[in-house]
C-alpha cells in the first residue's frame, strides 16, 4: 500500500489552507502578544542549549541560510533551524509522576517562539511533576539576514490578503521530527522516568498545526493526549483510538477566533474526549506572555485536565 503524504494524511484539515492563513502571520505579529513589549525585532547571537540533544532527522534537503536568533516582545525567537534538537526539562524525581509532554512552538514554519511557546512552557511544565520536551524543529528557510527576512515578509503581505503558497510544501520534515522526539523519549524513559504510554504533546499556532498532523499521521507517535492553542479550527477526520484533546483559543484572535469551531464538532462527533476554551480576549500568540485578558490563565486550566485525566499523578 502507497504511503500517504502528510497532505493526504490529515484530510479535511487542508494543511496548505491553515499553513497560508497562520503563514507567516505568526510572525508578522497580526496580534499585540504582551503588553509594553517592543515589537522590534533585534538580531541576538544563538543562544547556549547545552542541554538540547539533536534527534537525528538529518539537516534540511537544500538548506544554505545558517540558523539565527532574534528577540521580539521580549522572547527568543530562532528562525532558519536545519537540524532539529529536543531539549529536556524534567522534574524533581520526588515530585516526577511520569507524564512527559513534547512542547512545540508557533511561528507559521519559518520562525520559532522558543521562549514565550518553549521554554517557559516547558519550565511551568517541570514545575507540577512532568516531563517537558521542548522541539526545535527545521523550518522552512528565509533569507539569512534579519532584514531581508522583514523586507519578504512585507512583500508577502502588501496584497493585504494572505500569501499563496507553493501546492509543493509539505510537513514531512517537521512530522519527521515530532516522530522522531517520542521514539527518543521513549527510547529514554527509564533514564527521564518517563511512563512510555503516558507522552503527549502540545502545540502553539504552527506547532499546533504539527502537534495534529503528527496525531493525525499516527504510526509510532500517538501521543497519550493532545494540547492545541491558538491553532486551526478547521475540522478533521479523527481517527477511533484519537487521544483525548484539549483546545484554547481567543474569540479575537485574527487568525482562528471567528471561522467556526469544526475541530471540536469532529472531536464530539468521533466521541472522542474533548475540552475547548474559547477566551473573550487574548489574541494570537498569548503563550505564557502576561496579559490582562483571561487568556493567560490557559495553562492553569490545561494543568487542571491533565490533573482531572490522572496524568499528574504518579503511574507507578
Amino acid at each position: 500500500m502507497r504511503q500517504k503524504s502528510v497532505t493526504q494524511q490529515v484530510g479535511s484539515i487542508s494543511p496548505l489552507s491553515w499553513l497560508a492563513s497562520l503563514g507567516i502571520a505568526a510572525a508578522c505579529a497580526l496580534a499585540t502578544p504582551a503588553l509594553a513589549q517592543n515589537d522590534k525585532m533585534t538580531p541576538i547571537a544563538i543562544p547556549a542549549q547545552p542541554n538540547a540533544i539533536e534527534l537525528g532527522t538529518g539537516a534540511l534537503p537544500g538548506a544554505t541560510a545558517p540558523e539565527s536568533w532574534h528577540s521580539q516582545y521580549g522572547s527568543k525567537f530562532a528562525r532558519n533551524v536545519t537540524v532539529a534538537t529536543l531539549t529536556p526539562f524534567l522534574p524533581d524525581p520526588a515530585k516526577a509522576s511520569g507524564t512527559a509532554v513534547i512542547v512545540a512552538p508557533g511561528g507559521g514554519f519559518t520562525t520559532l517562539s522558543m521562549e514565550n511557546e518553549g521554554w517557559d512552557v516547558a519550565k511551568a511544565l517541570a514545575a507540577r511533576g512532568v516531563a517537558a520536551f521542548v522541539i526545535k524543529y527545521r523550518l522552512n528557510q528565509t533569507p539569512p539576514d534579519l532584514e531581508g527576512y522583514q523586507k519578504a515578509q512585507r512583500e508577502m503581505f502588501s496584497g493585504g490578503r494572505p500569501p499563496r503558497l507553493p501546492g509543493s510544501m509539505t510537513l514531512e520534515p517537521q512530522v519527521a521530527d515530532a516522530r522522531a522526539a517520542f521514539a527518543l523519549i521513549r527510547r529514554r524513559a527509564a533514564e527521564w522516568h518517563v511512563d512510555p504510554n503516558r507522552i503527549g504533546m502540545v502545540g502553539f499556532s504552527a506547532g499546533a498545526g504539527l502537534t495534529m498532523a503528527t496525531t493525525l499521521r499516527g504510526e509510532d507517535a500517538k501521543p497519550a493526549f493532545i494540547g492545541i492553542i491558538y491553532g486551526s479550527m478547521a475540522p478533521v477526520t479523527v481517527p477511533a483510538d484519537a487521544p483525548p484533546l484539549f483546545v484554547a483559543v481567543a474569540a479575537d484572535d485574527p487568525l482562528f477566533g471567528n471561522a467556526g469551531y469544526g475541530l471540536i464538532d469532529s472531536w464530539r462527533q468521533a466521541k472522542r474526549p474533548v475540552e475547548f476554551h474559547l477566551f473573550e480576549q487574548g489574541g494570537h500568540g498569548f503563550g505564557m506572555y502576561p496579559k490582562e485578558t483571561t487568556s493567560t490563565g490557559w495553562f492553569d486550566e490545561f494543568t487542571l485536565w491533565m490533573r482531572m485525566h490522572g496524568w499528574l499523578k504518579p503511574s507507578r
